[in-house]
């Protein structure tokens, strides 16, 4: 029989990783903190001071472990709650009896998924901005996602979106001062233009913050990197040299590849998702290779950037496609080791002058290391030094929609249509940054964002 989840119940749960390990922590939050430690340890330690003490089971008296337990009494606790924390020797029998132990005790239950941090945002420890940098940190693989992701935490965008809110709330004030007191004679009549010299560059800072989006969160999942081109030019080999290992199958039949095959990789702390699709040509009259060809191009279109291969023995400037909006194009010359000198002239100025072109060999491997060079050198210019503000499609979505908020306000003030017209739209825009950090209105997406937690967050 399920148990009924309270706001108000005392909740536990492992907070380390699967045991066995040298160290397992056991974490308590709620009321009944000082009485989960009077049953198992018999003392109440000094708050925020590790203490040795013997854990006990409460109802036989039996020691489980001699472990370091800590007292973080409410409201300064990570929770905002009281919270006790147990530092145990990490063995899985050790860890099974406290939380079995824990389990029995009145008003006691085992934490949900992202549990821990949920309480920490409803008490005003984390605003919703900083629940997700955890959920970033916690996922981070490379160096930079882990330094976005702990500038978030640290209040980057919720700061900023505070200072906004506050901005807009000022703008909202010498409206409604116009609307409440337009009969006093102490109260300037130029309230309305006020309010639009606030909102004017308040929409454009936030505007600039949202045209940063594309960096942010490209950065939480990867930069898309796509190997394109005809069929048997070395798309998979490449791609096996860039991955250092085997991921692609590598014929000398055409064709081999129908599918996208996707690598996740580490470039200098980048992330990166690399691509590799099924070769393109101008005509098929296999099905399945005719979808592969399609996907092909569907993801040629979405990458940031496109690394178009062509065989350098039948290479056709013609042939390569222009980049698409938004994407850089590489044209790489593969087989290099395979060209006639006299045919070198006209690749020289047909792709290397004109086109910019990459020549390599994938086989002897000549010519690999510059164009791995060349593809960490545009990921590292993609991610600039600048940290971006907004690093989700909710945080992108809602400041969007404060901006049109804002811009509309000032078109209703020029167009004189009223100061209580005017101070809705304020008054929308303002709760739209109430939004962004989880002051109002946020109960639809927090099921969706602490659904990802692990237990014992």
């Amino acid at each position: 029989m399920a148990v009924a989840r309270t706001d108000n119940d005392t909740i536990f749960a492992l907070s380390s990783g699967r045991p066995p390990a040298a160290i397992a922590v056991v974490r308590v939050s709620g009321p009944r903190g000082r009485a989960v430690l009077t049953a198992m340890v018999g003392l109440v330690p000094e708050p925020r001071k590790a203490t040795l003490a013997t854990v006990r089971d409460p109802a036989s008296r039996a020691p489980i472990d001699q472990a370091l337990v800590l007292w973080f009494p409410g409201p300064r606790s990570e929770t905002g709650e009281d919270v006790v924390e147990f530092q145990l020797h990490g063995g899985q029998a050790i860890v099974v009896a406290v939380l079995a132990a824990l389990g029995r005790m009145e008003g006691l239950r085992m934490a949900e998924p992202g549990e821990f941090t949920r309480r920490a945002f409803e008490h005003g420890q984390l605003d919703l901005t900083q629940v997700e940098a955890l959920a970033d940190l916690i996922g981070a693989e490379t160096e930079a996602q882990r330094r976005q992701a702990f500038q978030q935490l640290r209040g980057l965008l919720g700061d900023r979106a505070e200072h906004w809110r506050t901005r807009a709330i000022e703008a909202l004030a010498q409206v409604e001062a116009a609307i409440d007191f337009a009969d006093e004679g102490d109260v300037p009549n130029d309230l309305t233009a006020r309010a639009v010299a606030i909102a004017g560059p308040l929409a454009e800072e936030i505007a600039a913050a949202v045209a940063g989006a594309e960096r942010g969160e490209r950065l939480r999942d990867g930069l898309c990197v796509v190997i394109a081109g005809p069929p048997n030019a070395g798309k998979s080999t490449l791609l096996n040299k860039i991955a250092r290992r085997d991921a692609a199958i590598v014929s000398p039949i055409a064709g081999t590849t129908r599918d996208l095959i996707e690598v996740h990789l580490d470039l200098n702390g980048y992330p990166v998702v690399l691509i590799d699709t099924a070769g393109i040509r101008e005509s098929s009259t296999d099905p399945v290779e005719r979808e592969g060809m399609r996907r092909a191009r569907e993801q040629a279109a979405r990458a940031n950037l496109l690394l178009w291969i062509a065989d350098a023995t039948a290479a056709d400037p013609a042939a390569v496609p222009a980049a698409g909006p938004g994407v850089t194009r590489m044209v790489v010359l593969n087989k290099m080791d395979l060209v006639r000198p006299q045919e070198m002239p006209r690749l020289d100025w047909q792709f290397k002058n004109k086109l910019g072109a990459h020549f390599m060999s994938a086989t002897t491997g000549e010519g690999v290391d510059a164009l791995i060079s060349a593809v960490v050198d545009f990921v590292e210019r993609y991610f600039t030094a600048e940290p971006a503000l907004v690093t989700r499609e909710r945080q992108r979505r809602v400041l969007n929609e404060v901006v049109q908020f804002l811009v509309e306000s000032i078109a209703l003030a020029e167009k004189a249509a009223g100061e209580e017209l005017v101070a809705e739209q304020l008054r929308l825009a303002a709760a739209g940054l109430g939004r962004l950090t989880g002051r109002v209105d946020v109960e639809d997406v927090l099921e969706v964002i602490f659904r990802d937690f692990c237990i014992g967050k």
